[in-house]
């Protein structure tokens, strides 16, 4: 941040609409800006000088690492599943899909990550503070059913890259998927940059075998260009394709995580503070979503290249028509040769283990915000990954890698099922002035991203009933087994579509924006600062330690 000079007077109103309180110093050390009270009280001096030029880069460089976190959602082993069926069945159609899902991933992420920094509190523990005792209960394990069905494609991914490298069992691989995830984890102890750190590498390191595979097929541009920006949906099974790349793409739990990650980075206390850091959170998510991007495309773009190449037997084609996690591998394998099934495991196996790393860390800030429970770190990276694997195991040992594969897709349901209770809250609290203040969505943000954010539940809300009427009328099941079931199923169906109005149409109660004193400059300053100030003014605005995210060190 660029110092200010002795001769520049502090604007009182500077300090007025920022609704986040800077810690108090409590070890009396220079804060970084100080009140020279020998010289005029109004005045701040900068004791690190006058770095401007270097101060961006470095600044920016502070806030890098959420958004790489946030972003292996979207290159999780369940988005590369409907990545090769899409590209399997379409070739190049659904490309606009991708990149239209990706754009409001990047606005509805960057909402959760101003949540964060705004009020100083993630979702899940807005959502506790919010709302009545019962609903709360409500999110709390509908967000917990979130992050156990979107660890079983993570789980199962890596399972099948563990198959296909090492040709052990899957059940087996489940079981070391969980205890790496573990070892993993423990780096927490020397920081979350490290952690971070980790996850950019996985995530680089996908990119560069699924780019090595783009160079050997060589899909033609014009194709690909036109696929991504000209909308279309043809063929049989098009629309349901679409509507499996979509919600593939936006993940409830991410959103609990994002808002919770922002945390860990020391925001200065001042309404510019607050701005830049919403900017580089922006900037930072915007190029991690950016490499998302160009690795789903090509995925897609390699699948398609290669199930429409004019070679192709009708045993590959048989093998295209039904592409899966573990077959994808054994396809490439035929077509471009040997490397291509090691690349391909390779990628899977980056792809799942940093999904289940960002899994628990989301399980660990859920469990935490909705339930303000204080636990051991291991206890409770133990306890998420037990949960989360469980359903993995039993259905991996019972049905084998088939039984398996078929879970990912009824995981991807139960995300879709699963969206609303996360992004409407998500919409409400960043929009709402009790929430964030003056730093509450404009008018412009708050329509588009409604609407968006409407039409993406409405699609999800499409696909699962119309999903479920056609299996009811299509299954084998005596007609006394189809009544029963709809007798059940229907009334939670409707009971699923109140519960949604609720949250939409539910005014906010509660206000958690929290206004500075406006009655003394010096005590705002010194506020802004984080130095000790005697006065009841700055008593009863102290921050209380977090003590509940205190196991998310902070960068220096």
């Amino acid at each position: 941040m660029a110092s200010l000079q002795n001769e520049e007077q502090v604007d009182p109103t500077s300090w007025r609409h920022s609704n986040r309180i800077a810690a108090v110093n409590l070890d009396d050390q220079t804060p970084p800006y100080s009140i020279d009270h020998d010289h005029d009280q109004d005045q701040v001096q900068d004791p690190a000088g006058t770095d401007h030029q270097d101060a961006g880069w470095r600044k920016f460089l502070a806030y890098v690492g959420p958004g790489f976190l946030v972003s292996v959602a979207y290159i999780d082993p369940g988005n590369l599943e409907t990545d090769l069926q899409a590209g399997a069945n379409h070739g190049y159609e659904l490309l606009w899909i991708i990149l239209v899902g990706l754009i409001f991933a990047l606005i509805i992420q960057s909402l959760s990550a101003n949540l964060g920094v705004s009020t100083g509190k993630h979702l899940a523990e807005l959502c506790k503070v919010e709302y009545p005792k019962y609903v709360k209960l409500c999110l709390w394990l509908l967000a917990e059913i979130a992050v156990i069905a979107a660890d079983i494609p993570e789980v199962v991914g890596t399972a099948f890259a563990l198959n296909i490298l090492f040709h052990i069992p899957v059940w087996t691989g489940v079981l070391i998927t969980g205890f790496s995830t573990l070892l993993l984890l423990g780096l927490q102890k020397y920081g979350v940059r490290k952690l971070e750190l980790l996850i950019t590498v996985l995530i680089f390191v996908m990119a560069a075998c699924f780019f090595g595979e783009l160079s050997y097929v060589k899909p033609p541009a014009v194709d690909v260009i036109k696929g991504m920006f000209i909308p279309k949906l043809s063929g049989q099974g098009a629309i349901g394709d679409a509507i499996a790349l979509l919600g593939a793409l936006v993940m409830p739990h991410n959103l609990f995580l994002h808002s919770a990650l922002v945390l860990s980075r020391k925001v200065p206390n001042s309404v510019r503070g607050i701005n830049d850091a919403c900017r580089y959170f922006l900037m930072e998510s915007g190029f991690a979503l950016c490499i998302a991007l160009l690795i789903n495309l090509s995925i897609v773009s390699v699948t398609g290249t290669v199930c429409f190449a004019n070679n192709l037997s009708s045993e590959e084609t048989d093998q295209c028509n039904n592409l899966t996690l573990d077959s994808g591998s054994f396809l490439l394998k035929n077509v471009l040769g040997r490397s291509s099934s090691t690349i391909y495991a390779i990628a899977l196996l980056a792809s799942g283990q940093s999904s289940t790393i960002t899994g628990t860390y989301a399980g660990q800030f859920i469990m935490q915000g909705f339930l303000d429970l204080k636990m051991r770190k291991w206890i409770r990276n133990l306890m998420t990954r037990c949960i989360a694997i469980t359903p993995s195991l039993i259905v991996s040992i019972i049905s084998g890698s088939s039984g398996a594969g078929r879970l990912i897709i009824i995981s991807s349901m139960i995300l879709s099922f699963e969206l609303p209770f996360a992004l409407i809250p998500l919409l409400k609290f960043s929009s709402s002035s009790t929430k964030m203040g003056p730093h509450k969505n404009s008018i412009y943000i708050i329509i588009f991203s409604w609407i968006v954010g409407l039409l993406i539940i409405g699609i999800n809300v499409y696909y699962l009933s119309t999903g479920f009427v056609g299996w009811l009328i299509h299954n084998n099941l005596p007609k006394v087994g189809n009544v029963f079931i709809g007798i059940i199923v229907f009334p939670l169906m409707a009971i699923y579509v109140l519960a949604v109005i609720y949250l939409t149409f539910r005014k906010d109660t509660v206000e958690t924006f929290i206004d500075p004193t406006k009655n003394d400059p010096v005590v705002q300053a010194n506020m802004e600062s984080g130095t000790r100030k005697s006065g009841d003014e700055l008593e009863a605005h102290q921050v209380p330690y977090r003590e509940d995210l205190a196991h998310v060190p902070l960068p220096e």
